[in-house]
């Protein structure tokens, strides 16, 4: 099938950025947290699925294949709400916080929706992705709503919204690849293995950070006992 030109420019940019999202996660991930090489290559992956998404929406409608979009809003909302965690932590969500957590909610119910009525003219690679997908994005949809409308007591809470929106981000982006290049698995598994192992990986971080953030505020709460006395 030939493409026009500007088809091809533009898958020729989601895929380099793709690539780029793919192996800078790591290198984020594995340098020390708050550090000015953790922020740089942060902001790397994070404009770099900005890409990504943009393009694949634009590639999305013009083939169309609704389907994808639904996933290029999804995949995007996690590095979204992920950094955007960082700015809010001390002010109050924006506009664009809110605007995005609608997108992410309807978006989510586009895909369950698909996945459950599975309509002959929009293609799915299996239903059971639309599914999962879907009942993701509503319940990490309506998680941030109420956070937005009843702000956590927990000081550490943007760290776990940054930590679980970055890594759930990532899974989203080893799934396109998997999804891509994996040809030889059955497609549901193709689309779901990153987050069947993702997200008990993401859970597991996630208490032993609460663990560890427990453990130095006791220590900090004795120190200060002990220093009163």
């Amino acid at each position: 099938m030939n493409l026009p030109t500007w088809v091809s420019a533009i898958r020729i940019v989601h895929i380099s950025f793709g690539m780029v999202a793919l192996f800078v996660a790591p290198a984020a991930m594995l340098t020390v947290k708050g550090g000015q090489p953790h922020r740089r290559w942060g902001k790397i992956y994070f404009w770099s699925m900005a890409v990504v998404a943009v393009t694949a929406i634009v590639l999305a409608f013009w083939r169309p294949v609704i389907f994808l979009a639904f996933v290029a809003v999804f995949s995007f909302y996690f590095s979204f709400s992920g950094y955007r965690s960082l700015i809010i932590k001390r002010s109050v969500p924006g506009a664009i916080d809110w605007i995005a957590v609608a997108l992410m909610i309807l978006g989510g119910i586009g895909l369950l929706t698909m996945g459950l009525l599975h309509p002959a003219n929009l293609p799915l690679p299996a239903p059971i992705v639309s599914i999962v997908f879907g009942t993701a994005g509503i319940t990490t949809g309506l998680q941030d709503l109420y956070r937005f409308l009843k702000p956590p007591t927990d000081k550490n809470w943007w760290w776990f919204t940054h930590m679980s929106g970055m890594l759930a981000s990532y899974i989203a982006t080893l799934t396109a690849f998997s999804a891509t290049n994996f040809r030889f698995l059955p497609t549901a598994v193709a689309w779901l293995w990153p987050t069947v192992i993702g997200v008990p990986v993401i859970s597991v971080w996630v208490r032993y950070y609460r663990k560890r953030f427990r453990r130095k505020e006791a220590r900090h709460m004795m120190e200060g006992m002990t220093g009163a006395a």
